[in-house]
């Protein structure tokens, strides 16, 4: 019996750090294209008939589900040591550096590639890996969103029943032919100068009609947050665009809400997509105001093995920056972390599964 105990402990040790087979397993075990997306997609996005297989969103059971499944796993942390969380608080030396170490654990044992970014309105900031890009999926509406109201701005006017039709579904449901019409309408030579405007230092927009195929950061995307929070931002309708970012609606708002604390208000807009390399996008961005502070959380991710795993990653994240940056205020929590079977596993149809020619192929670092 204690032999094939140890035997057993090997394995595991085994599973927790090979780092060797993942690459060559997860495409045939743990990611097969998902089902076909609502009428609402903006175009084909994966092969029609395929599922997704379920697995763990947590890792202390996701090693013993790899094995039982017949694979050789391997478990490449997200903590990789070039990814190191740093924190920033002149007023609040210690905060920065306990909210670092907590971020860093909430990653500890997590698999796929993520990045952060946080920022309070007294100073304190928080990066990992900020400069990384990812398809950005439909965080990107936020984009759309805003270039819309600034376009109004200029042509000192309020939206028309048009754009109004168009820009509600757009961030409160997620819905896709709105925003290709918004997209087309607002065109890629206003989109890249509202950019400009807001300073982003790495996002491309995507080629042609393929808006969620648009390159990001966890930089810009703060950036893009701060248009709406910031009281002195050049977007004088910022209000607007928050308002709706706080009505998405409840089967939408998993991610950085999670662990937030009572009293406060989010603004959130998620993305999640999965394709034939890096595995699936999930992405969430919220800013959280109320009770005379405010704050903003970035948490882009890929090479995730499902939607229900990134979402895990996101809201352990989550769960660590508002549990520091409330400092004891409020208690219990606003928003508990998702269930795991409320997470459909349905692509948001922003972008094609299979790799797009020219834009996107080959892609040399891709891991399935």
């Amino acid at each position: 019996m204690r032999h094939i105990q140890r035997v057993h402990v090997q394995r595991v040790r085994y599973v927790r750090h090979c780092r060797t087979a993942l690459v060559a397993a997860l495409a045939s075990v743990l990611l097969t294209p998902v089902p076909a997306v609502a009428a609402t997609a903006a175009s084909p996005r994966i092969p029609a008939g395929a599922t997704t297989r379920r697995v763990p969103a947590d890792t202390a059971d996701w090693a013993d589900w790899y094995l039982r499944q017949g694979a050789t796993a391997h478990h490449s942390s997200s903590a990789d040591p070039t990814d190191t969380v740093t924190c920033q608080a002149p007023q609040a030396p210690d905060l920065a550096t306990r909210l670092a170490q907590d971020i860093q654990a909430a990653l500890s044992g997590r698999d796929g590639t993520v990045s952060v970014a946080v920022q309070d309105d007294s100073g304190l900031t928080c990066a990992r890996a900020g400069e990384r890009q990812y398809d950005s999926a439909s965080v990107v509406k936020v984009l759309i969103m805003e270039g819309l109201l600034r376009r109004a701005e200029e042509l000192g006017r309020r939206l028309s029943p048009w754009e109004e039709t168009n820009v509600r579904p757009m961030i409160v449901s997620s819905d896709n032919d709105s925003a290709v019409r918004l997209w087309a309408d607002l065109g890629r030579t206003y989109l890249t100068d509202f950019l400009t405007r807001v300073r982003t230092s790495a996002t491309l927009l995507g080629p042609g009609r393929y808006w969620g195929l648009t390159r990001t950061t966890a930089t810009d995307q703060l950036r893009l947050l701060d248009v709406l929070t910031n009281a002195q931002s050049f977007l004088r309708t910022r209000v607007y665009g928050l308002k709706l970012l706080s009505e998405v609606r409840a089967d939408q708002r998993w991610g950085v809400p999670a662990g937030m604390p009572q009293g406060l208000t989010a603004h959130v807009k998620n993305g999640w997509l999965p394709r034939a390399t890096h595995g699936w996008r999930v992405h969430s961005i919220g800013a959280f105001t109320g009770e005379g502070r405010g704050y903003r959380i970035v948490v882009l991710s890929h090479d995730n093995p499902t939607m229900a795993y990134g979402v895990r990653t996101i809201e352990r994240i989550a769960q660590a920056v508002h549990r520091g940056l409330g400092q004891g205020r409020g208690l219990g929590t606003g928003q508990d972390l998702t269930p795991e079977s409320a997470i459909s596993e349905e692509s948001d149809g922003s972008a094609p599964y299979e790799p797009l020619p020219g834009w996107d192929e080959p892609e040399p670092d891709a891991t399935p």
